[in-house]
């Protein structure tokens, strides 16, 4: 089964990437106190009490007309039509606005439940204006204090008893995302890939209106390629879709085993790009990328070497992914891409002997041993490694507050020299002895 989306919704400085943060349990949005900071919507993973759901945290909505306004009303509007549940946050120190009508007239017209966070509960102001909350006219409220945390766990439990235990779906296929920017031709891989035509192609961006999944076989081994969706939903046509994109790539990136991630070589890389890498990355999934439309390219072989510098330079993050060059177009190159994907699988399955990982670690160590800090100097003491899909590794140390990021950087690039771990992540876990 799918994982349940929440999203988030209210007019601007309510709270609710506050709110956001204290969900999924990390600063992700950006927290300010000018109204209308959070202009995209903002994706995470809540793991809580064995539930699991997707939290989309979207920018304030007011009366007001320009265009900056307007984008955030469709990013809003995105993020209820996927959401199970809509979390309408309201500020309860500053009571009712007109602009939290204008929120409460957009969720009267759908399905979806909605829960009316009533946020700033911290306040004193709150029992003055809690029941004028309850003629925005729904069933369900909760009081919160998303900078103090009050609440929240309430919240959590409603949210809980409304939507499903998420449960992994059993298929022994390898699965893998085409995950990318509208139009850059996602679909024709697709079809390149299985070698007819499957999936809707065309030249105008967002024509894939669902996620799309296909059960193949490729030297007797089974594969489902996921086409991430495009923008059309409920009857609705959304522009600037590549701002609208990043949800279902969220949804393809969870369920996958590999992430495809396409770029177009006539477009080159954009910001845009390395923002769905990103997804890939917190999501630890392997990646391979794909520079499509090659054949659009001249002086390849000199290109090539101009493109992997660009990949190395733009993804410095994932300095592992495999990196293929192809044309889905013409098909040429295309034999390249599943062997690449097999690779990034395949290793991220990998596991290494521990006394194996333990050479490697203990030379890495006396190669290079860090410098003193206050008079104290970092000791490895046992490494092993205890899980995959990604590669984990536990580390065991004197004082894990002495590791700096550079060496943490050194022992997985070491670890990496030893071990064939290209097109996937690697995790490094540090703990002090006998923790």
């Amino acid at each position: 089964m799918k994982r349940p989306v929440v999203a988030l919704v209210g007019r601007p400085n309510v709270g609710k990437s506050t709110i956001f943060n204290k969900l999924i349990g990390r600063k992700v949005s950006i927290i300010e106190d000018t109204p209308g900071v959070t202009r995209d919507r903002i994706y995470g993973i809540v793991n809580v009490n064995n539930y699991t759901f997707h939290l989309i945290d979207t920018g304030g909505i007011e009366k007001d007309n320009d265009n900056f306004n307007n984008e955030i009303k469709m990013q809003a509007s995105l993020a209820i039509d996927e959401a199970d549940i809509v979390l309408f946050v309201v500020d309860g120190k500053d009571g009712l606005t007109a602009d939290d009508y204008i929120v409460r007239n957009m969720l009267k017209k759908i399905s979806n439940k909605v829960i009316v966070v009533i946020n700033k509960c911290d306040s004193k102001k709150v029992k003055e204006n809690e029941y004028d909350f309850y003629s925005l006219g729904f069933n369900d409220y909760i009081k919160v204090s998303g900078e103090q945390g009050d609440g929240i766990s309430n919240l959590i439990d409603a949210i809980t008893k409304i939507i499903p235990k998420y449960e992994e779906e059993i298929d022994d296929s390898i699965k893998f995302s085409i995950i990318g920017r509208p139009n850059v031709g996602k679909s024709s891989l697709v079809n390149a890939i299985l070698n007819e035509e499957r999936a809707i192609v065309s030249d105008v961006a967002g024509t894939t209106r669902d996620a799309i999944d296909t059960k193949f076989k490729y030297h007797g081994t089974k594969f489902t390629v996921i086409d991430t969706a495009g923008m059309r939903k409920k009857g609705r046509i959304y522009k600037n879709v590549e701002k609208y994109s990043l949800l279902r790539s969220m949804k393809a990136i969870d369920r996958a085993d590999v992430c495809v991630l396409v770029i177009d070589a006539k477009e080159g890389i954009v910001e845009h790009d390395k923002h769905i890498a990103g997804y890939a990355l917190d999501a630890n999934k392997p990646i391979v990328i794909v520079v499509n439309k090659w054949d659009t390219v001249l002086d390849k072989d000199k290109q090539i070497k101009n493109w992997i510098d660009k990949i190395k330079a733009n993804f410095q993050f994932m300095t592992y992914a495999e990196i293929v060059f192809l044309s889905a177009l013409t098909k040429k190159r295309v034999q390249t891409l599943m062997p690449k994907i097999i690779t990034a699988y395949e290793n991220s399955k990998r596991e290494i002997k521990t006394s194996l990982l333990n050479d490697v670690m203990m030379d890495a160590y006396q190669l290079n041993i860090p410098p003193s800090y206050k008079g104290k100097r970092l000791k490895i003491y046992f490494s092993y490694q205890v899980k995959t899909a990604p590669p984990t590794f536990e580390i065991q140390v004197n004082n894990k507050g002495l590791i700096h990021f550079s060496y943490e950087r050194y022992l997985e690039n070491k670890i990496r020299e030893s071990f064939d771990f290209a097109g996937t992540p690697i995790v490094l876990n540090f703990k002090n002895k006998g923790e």
